[in-house]
């Protein structure tokens, strides 16, 4: 099935550009803000490997972005440095494991109480209650658990509140900070908020002894170069940096999931045989996530069509020549996962649905550029393994227990978050 989108905006004008240039280099043209616009994988190889040291995230779309995530993991140099090999270190393989099995009971938990609101209560908000259980999978490990679920619950719309804000003038870069646009009350009280929540939790644990896995300690724990510990503020934005990306993103591509299996009767169908055949009605466990490969296709392809991170911003430090296109010092690229996993050259039949595009044959057959939706180099995201085991097991365990009905039939619609435009609605019945 070909999916349609209502797009407008900065991503309807990425789409008539590409339309022009299938992949080639090109201007993006909305009034001040010009960036060149990056799609092909040669391109993107070039710029997020090659010769990446030429390109920095010192876009005026990141310095949005910023005022709310701070310099550390979202920013450049040393602070980044830190930030990076701090939550590498907290997402390894091996410090997932040790955590697993806390991890997989919040997640049982949280599927039950699912199915249970949904019988008591009907069709449920599915991005709504995405979030719920994404929220308590990565308390115990982004948190240590020191936060309660409620706030929990409080802090993510607090986030997503400001991040609209932030939005708004990462959409028109252009505009100076000092001229007050729409949002920006917005911003300062999610912000507002956030640090209300953060900063006593992370006062409270620098006096309390620190010898726990999960992230939050491990950045408590954390030292710069010269040794000095990092700073409150620092810790905060790197939290909220991590929340953003382990629960906003989380939540929003389960919340795709949703709505392209319920167009897709025939997926959801493999899925839960997978589910039924791993799982076999029991409790999730590490062991599984090697086991579920559909179901890991699956989210593959949902990424593919709805890459939360659909533009990447980069600023040319000196004179460069991408493919025959002068990229003088200071220019302003445009680099959009969205546009790459839709170019012909590389994907057959785009816009349509299909898992098996990720078959291991047919993914070392591909461009390694041409699909990237956790972006790439030495910024692409530190938590994709832990998404990917995340989604794929919380995928499996709720079709393995629940007949999943999807009510609505929503038209894909994209804001800055990559949500659709409508909410749409769920029915769990059990199954058995």
């Amino acid at each position: 099935m070909v999916h349609g989108l209502r797009t407008g905006g900065l991503l309807g004008a990425l789409n008539q550009v590409q339309a022009h240039s299938q992949g080639g280099i090109s201007r993006l043209r909305m009034g001040p803000f010009q960036p060149l616009v990056v799609s092909h994988p040669d391109h993107l190889d070039h710029i997020l490997r090659r010769n990446s040291d030429n390109y920095t995230r010192g876009t005026a779309l990141w310095k949005a972005l910023r005022r709310l995530t701070g310099d550390g993991i979202t920013g450049e140099g040393a602070p980044w440095r830190v930030s990076r090999d701090i939550m590498q270190s907290g997402l390894s393989a091996r410090c997932l494991q040790e955590m697993g099995d806390e991890m997989l009971s919040s997640m049982t938990t949280a599927v039950e109480d699912l199915g249970r609101r949904s019988l008591r209560e009907g069709p449920v908000d599915s991005l709504v209650e995405m979030q719920r259980i994404v929220h308590r999978i990565i308390n115990p490990v982004f948190f240590g658990s020191r936060i309660p679920q409620a706030q929990c619950d409080r802090l993510a719309a607090a986030v997503s509140t400001a991040l609209r804000g932030a939005m708004r003038r990462m959409a028109v870069p252009f505009v100076p900070m000092a001229i007050p646009m729409p949002g920006d009350r917005a911003f300062r009280r999610g912000r507002s908020t956030v640090f209300e929540i953060l900063r006593p939790v992370i006062d409270h644990a620098r006096t309390r002894p620190r010898d726990g896995a999960d992230l939050m300690t491990r950045m408590l724990n954390g030292t710069h170069a010269d040794g000095r510990p990092l700073s409150a503020d620092h810790i905060t934005h790197d939290v909220i940096a991590l929340f953003f990306a382990g629960s906003e993103t989380s939540a929003a591509t389960l919340n795709w999931v949703w709505l392209l299996l319920g167009r897709h009767p025939e997926i959801a169908a493999e899925v839960k045989r997978e589910a039924d055949r791993v799982l076999a009605g029991g409790p999730p466990r590490r062991e599984h996530y090697r086991q579920l490969t559909y179901t890991q296709m699956v989210i593959a392809e949902v990424m593919r069509l709805y890459p939360l991170a659909w533009m990447l911003g980069r600023t040319a430090i000196s004179d460069d020549v991408i493919d025959g296109t002068p990229v003088p010092a200071g220019t302003t690229l445009a680099l959009s996962p969205f546009l790459t996993h839709r170019l012909a050259e590389f994907w057959k039949r785009p816009l349509e649905f299909d898992p098996e595009r990720f078959t291991r044959q047919a993914v070392r057959a591909r461009h390694p550029l041409a699909y990237l939706p956790f972006g790439d180099g030495a910024h692409s995201c530190v938590g994709q393994s832990f998404f990917t085991q995340e989604a794929t097991l919380v995928l499996a365990t709720m079709m393995n227990r629940y007949h999943v009905t999807v009510l609505n039939a929503v038209t894909p619609s994209f804001t800055w978050t990559m949500n659709p435009s409508e909410r749409v609605q769920l029915v769990l019945r059990p199954r058995g």
